[in-house]
């Protein structure tokens, strides 16, 4: 006479653990692409590295009086500095390739309505990004090193270090990069009913003060460079409601076609 089989025999089931695993081989191919896409990148920039450095430092230069120029006060900077500098541009460069890598990877999860508006968001940010960094560079290093060179003693010559120099640079290239995503954030917020137009017009004195805030935070601490931050803000803003006002003035009509 045959046995029952004992219960702790029995295997239990367990959930197939293929389609993790997919996910997580494709996303460490994602990443491996990305990562190889800038090195690739890097090593077409690096014989270029001194010239990089030179162009970021122009607005600077062009301001100095003659005779100035900038200082190394660490044995390696003039090795580090430019090969900071070219690794940080290789990102840059690399942005729309990284993200095209990370839609790849989320797409097929995404419905057909939010596909629509997904690629234009993408594109708006990098293109946003990088109007920022431009918008710093062209309009605000001018203004801001103009009235730092110009404002202090007679008898104190100006001489930036390299490395302080690209420090202070990249930090507002990322503030002002990161600022002018305002609208995508913004746009999103309404999107997504977290909050309405209604909501953020309202708190709009709260919001300029916030700028302001936050220029003094992610700015060098003088009053220009805040307000060149601000200001820009606050108008990213307000594009961010207009565009969320367009949003919801289509989905008005679309309901009001469906109800028809």
């Amino acid at each position: 006479m045959s046995e029952a089989p004992s219960p702790r025999n029995k295997t239990p089931e367990e959930p197939p653990q293929a389609p993790l695993i997919e996910h997580l081989i494709e996303l460490r191919s994602r990443l491996m692409r990305a990562v190889i896409a800038i090195l690739l990148i890097f090593l077409g920039l690096y014989a270029f590295s001194n010239d990089i450095y030179t162009f970021v430092a122009d607005p600077l230069m062009a301001l100095l009086p003659e005779g100035s120029q900038m200082i190394a006060t660490e044995v390696a900077s003039p090795f580090l500095a430019p090969f900071k500098l070219t690794l940080v541009v290789a990102v840059f460069i690399a942005v729309p390739f990284v993200l095209h890598q990370l839609w790849a990877f989320i797409a097929p999860g995404l419905y057909e309505n939010e596909k629509v508006l997904a690629i234009p968001l993408l594109v708006s940010s990098v293109l946003l990004f990088y109007g920022g960094a431009a918008f710093a560079y062209y309009v605000v290093f001018p203004l801001l090193f103009d009235f730092f060179v110009h404002t202090g003693p007679e008898n104190v010559a100006v001489m930036t270090d390299i490395n302080q120099y690209l420090n202070f640079v990249l930090k507002l290239f990322f503030a002002f990069g990161v600022a002018f995503e305002i609208p995508i954030a913004t746009f999103l917020m309404i999107w997504t009913g977290a909050t309405t137009v209604e909501s953020l017009s309202k708190k709009r004195p709260y919001i300029v003060l916030g700028c302001f805030v936050v220029g003094m935070l992610m700015t060098p601490p003088d009053i220009i460079s805040q307000s060149l931050l601000a200001i820009p803000m606050w108008l990213l803003y307000e594009i961010g409601i207009l565009a969320g006002r367009v949003l919801r003035r289509r989905q008005r009509k679309t309901a009001d076609a469906d109800d028809a």
